[in-house]
């Protein structure tokens, strides 16, 4: 099926001529992906460990390990099980990041080559940080929105079209956007202020009005049938906490939801768990563990 198969590509001038696939996959197939995780799977069966050690969605992979030593090792042997497959690290997009990192650590090498330390790394559309905070996340989140707005701002902003309709939109389009991955985050108030900020300016340009026309809040909400961005945050983040609850006790949301972090925390303010932001939302919406 896959034999002597051709491709064209498009772009923004038109498509080019049609030409072989020499290597991998034709791109668009419906059995590509299949064959493409099957392959993968194959290839890093000898070296790939449990979750959450490895973890592997298409051809991105995150190796944790609990010494600068053993990450080393591990890389190692994935670098020789792909490449004597014909297959290559990137060395380039190739980055490791440290938790509660220790002074005179080391870096990490991959054959000699010193690998780019990270304070933050994005992985499947998150930002994951060194110090366990969320706050670029929350930034990265606003911004998305910000640039969903402005591929429909056609749409929220002309005048003929009803704010019920602009609602939809928005909270289709927008919205979850900004809410991508924030059900398995620990919010502070004053993220969740942030948040609520950006969308409520959001909704004030789509229906053409402003601060200085002293509308409040709630009549912006109603009028554009919206409700309120922290309500539907602790909604997804109680779905999601019944989802992993559900699953059974081997499954990795579910280890790491149980997980216990041996020694002691470090000086200063405690961070704020995803448990306690649980209990929160469970008195808040008057439901009972």
């Amino acid at each position: 099926m896959h034999e002597r198969s051709r491709t064209v590509v498009r772009c923004a001038v038109g498509q080019t001529e049609e030409f072989n696939v020499e290597v991998g996959l034709h791109q668009g197939s419906a059995l590509s992906p299949f064959l493409f995780a099957i392959v993968m799977d194959q290839l890093s069966e000898e070296v790939r460990q449990e979750s959450p050690w490895t973890m592997m969605f298409a051809d991105d992979i995150v190796i944790c390990s609990e010494s600068r030593e053993q990450v080393e090792e591990n890389l190692e042997r994935w670098r020789f099980a792909l490449e004597r497959r014909g297959m290559k690290v990137s060395r380039s997009k190739t980055e490791y990041m440290c938790v509660n990192e220790r002074e005179g650590s080391g870096a990490v090498r991959l054959q000699g080559e010193e690998v780019k330390k990270v304070q933050e790394f994005k992985y499947l559309g998150s930002t994951v940080q060194s110090n366990g905070e969320c706050g670029k996340e929350i930034k990265k989140r606003v911004q998305a929105g910000w640039n969903g707005w402005r591929k429909v701002s056609g749409v929220l902003c002309d005048r003929k079209i009803s704010a019920r309709i602009k609602g939809k939109v928005y909270r289709t389009v927008v919205r979850a956007a900004m809410l991508y991955g924030l059900e398995t985050v620990s919010l502070r108030k004053r993220q969740e202020s942030e948040l609520e900020v950006a969308e409520l300016k959001m909704l004030r340009f789509s229906l053409g009005v402003t601060r200085l026309d002293r509308i409040r809040n709630e009549y912006i909400r109603g009028t554009a049938h919206v409700g309120r961005l922290g309500d539907k945050v602790m909604e997804a983040r109680l779905r999601w906490f019944g989802h992993v609850r559900r699953r059974e006790s081997e499954y990795i949301g579910r280890r790491m939801l149980d997980m216990g972090l041996p020694g002691r925390r470090q000086r200063g303010r405690p961070k704020r768990r995803y448990m306690v932001g649980i209990n929160e939302d469970y008195e808040a919406s008057g439901c009972k563990c």
